[in-house]
């Protein structure tokens, strides 16, 4: 399960090499987004899009899921409740067998506050002892430099491995990066000139680096 807060197309934006990845592989990917990322009176719209952007990746419609869930409002200053993220997750792990989450880190990639709450609903709810046996992984945040190296920091992420030697990671490399573009084409509503640049110069567009979650 890919667990993903929405105010933008995250998904498309941060992780799709994991996305791509795994569904070329035959993986069965679930995907829960906890906003509808209705800050701007878009929400109707960017859901719709998610689900189109969703289709281009190969996950079907009806695993995908959005929440609009009156204590999670998308936006900056608005801090969401862990418990209430940990309960969500754990009832949407119960009803589709999920074994393996994969979620942002403590920095979220961007900073954003929702990004980090979504993490530490995530590690609360590994915490208790019903869901000792989830395993989690989270999407490695990197310096300013490295987010906007493009393809070049697939070889700097190979190398990362080698400098955490005491932690578990996995680097995913986008196999299909016209897909992302394509999947990222689908919001329409914010698919302007600023995020195109991001999607090709991002090196989040061509490698993950993800780490397990202790």
């Amino acid at each position: 399960m890919i667990i993903n807060k929405t105010k933008w197309p995250k998904k498309e934006m941060f992780f799709t090499p994991t996305i791509n990845y795994l569904t070329m592989r035959g993986h069965n990917i679930h995907i829960l987004c906890l906003s509808i990322g209705d800050a701007d009176g878009k929400g109707i719209t960017r859901k719709e899009e998610l689900y189109q952007a969703s289709a281009i990746l190969k996950v079907p419609h009806q695993q995908v899921k959005v929440l609009d869930h009156p204590d999670l409002q998308d936006g900056f200053g608005k801090v969401w409740n862990h418990n209430i993220l940990a309960m969500i997750i754990e009832e949407e792990i119960n009803s589709y067998g999920i074994d393996l989450i994969i979620t942002f880190d403590n920095y979220g990639v961007s900073g954003h506050c929702n990004h980090r709450d979504v993490h530490y609903g995530v590690m609360k709810l590994l915490h208790a002892s019903s869901q000792r046996k989830i395993e989690a992984w989270e999407l490695v945040s990197t310096n300013m430099f490295r987010k906007y190296s493009g393809p070049v920091d697939i070889w700097l992420s190979s190398l990362y491995p080698m400098q955490c030697s005491h932690e578990v990671l996995h680097c995913l490399l986008n196999e299909q990066p016209r897909k992302s573009f394509r999947a990222m084409a689908q919001h329409s509503s914010q698919w302007v000139w600023f995020r195109k640049l991001f999607v090709g110069f991002s090196s989040y567009t061509y490698v993950n680096t993800l780490r397990k979650m202790k």
